[in-house]
């Protein structure tokens, strides 16, 4: 996830240093409430006391248990299942949300749903739902409207890249060259979605500027006609 960790320190107060043997261990529960406790116990291994909260220290040590850097694109798909709401955090009802979706009460078992977490995007509804999760997931600040353009272009490549990789990274190249543009909106960012799927690359034959564009995109496609990629 692009910006999702901190350098500082782990407070003392998070418990997110138990290696990766001990994150199966759980306190026994009541029946019928097992799986929750069992979740809200491997939540505890990763949280910040002070915080009740999974912080970006936390999410390091869990990529570190799961094996996958916190850059891994199934890190971000698993914050869309928890629908969660600040980057770099997860709070224990978003933790209990996305991990009784996966069915997954252990470490063992998050693990080996991480696989079919892309799998799940296949669909198109859900992988559109997605892609505008992505986007307002990196809205940090209060009011903020727009992501600035190193931060699109990592996420373009990392949740656009793997469906339309020449269509990326030539749209990813025009925006670290633009000048007009220092960040993008909410619907810049879905019309760079509906680009990739609705128009012919790289000849662009379907292409019509008359249609409801934003002038981003007639920009790019005059910079690749331009640059001679069309």
């Amino acid at each position: 996830m692009p910006r999702a960790t901190s350098k500082r320190k782990a407070p003392s107060s998070t418990s997110a240093s138990v290696t990766a043997s001990d994150v199966g261990s759980t306190r026994p529960g009541k029946k019928g409430k097992k799986e929750v406790d069992k979740i809200g116990s491997l939540f505890d291994v990763y949280a910040n006391k002070t915080l009740d909260m999974i912080d970006p220290e936390g999410i390091v040590s869990l990529c570190s248990h799961l094996g996958v850097d916190h850059t891994d694109v199934r890190i971000l798909i698993l914050a869309w299942k928890m629908k969660a709401e600040k980057q770099g955090y997860f709070s224990r009802e978003e933790w209990r949300r996305g991990l009784k979706d996966l069915n997954a009460d252990t470490i063992a078992k998050l693990k080996k749903a991480l696989p079919g977490l892309e799998k799940e995007l296949i669909s198109t509804p859900k992988f559109e739902d997605f892609y505008a999760f992505a986007f307002q997931y990196c809205l940090t600040e209060d009011r903020q409207k727009s992501v600035d353009i190193e931060t699109i272009c990592e996420l373009l490549n990392l949740v656009l890249g793997p469906k339309y990789c020449s269509q990326v990274d030539l749209l990813i190249k025009y925006l670290k060259v633009q000048s007009e543009y220092r960040a993008l909106n909410a619907d810049q960012w879905r019309h760079f979605y509906r680009f990739c799927k609705e128009i012919s690359f790289p000849d662009l034959e379907d292409y019509d500027s008359d249609q409801a564009w934003p002038v981003i995109i007639d920009n790019f496609v005059e910079w690749m006609k331009d640059n001679k990629h069309s």
